[in-house]
């Protein structure tokens, strides 16, 4: 029973870092790269309106966001792996297939891109993966 609440909270405590980390990029990406991206979407409700600055979003500024995702899932494997203690790869692999769920669901409400669709969907499983085995080998 231990095992699996450790194994539980591992990968919600990754999850929250992961999400934590793509939120901050994404406002930097808004304020700070793209300033201009980051003023015509400030307080955009409307559906359509969103839709329409996603298609005319800079690649620099969709790049960003993947490279944000990549470090967030970099390290949320990593974190998964180090705090649950065992099964390094289980439990990286297992914050990438809901970091791609949530990736889907993302790219769902604010369709970017086709080449954005791809990219993203390829990004997630292989960098968590890669941030599992960074952890020590105690928790491999």
């Amino acid at each position: 029973m231990g095992s699996i609440l450790r194994s539980t909270g591992a990968i919600v405590a990754a999850f929250v870092v992961a999400c934590a980390i793509m939120m901050a990029v994404e406002s930097l990406n808004g304020k700070v790269f793209y300033p201009e991206l980051g003023r015509a979407a400030q307080g955009v409700t409307d559906p359509e309106v969103v839709r329409q600055l996603m298609a005319g979003a800079p690649t620099g500024a969709l790049l960003v966001v993947l490279v944000g995702w990549a470090i967030a899932s970099v390290t949320a494997g990593y974190l998964a792996a180090r705090l649950a203690g065992r099964a390094a790869s289980g439990h990286a692999l297992t914050i990438g297939v809901i970091l791609t769920l949530g990736g889907i669901a993302n790219n769902l409400m604010l369709p970017p891109p086709v080449w954005f669709w791809v990219v993203s969907l390829l990004v997630f499983l292989p960098t968590s993966y890669v941030g599992g085995r960074l952890a020590p080998a105690a928790a491999r």
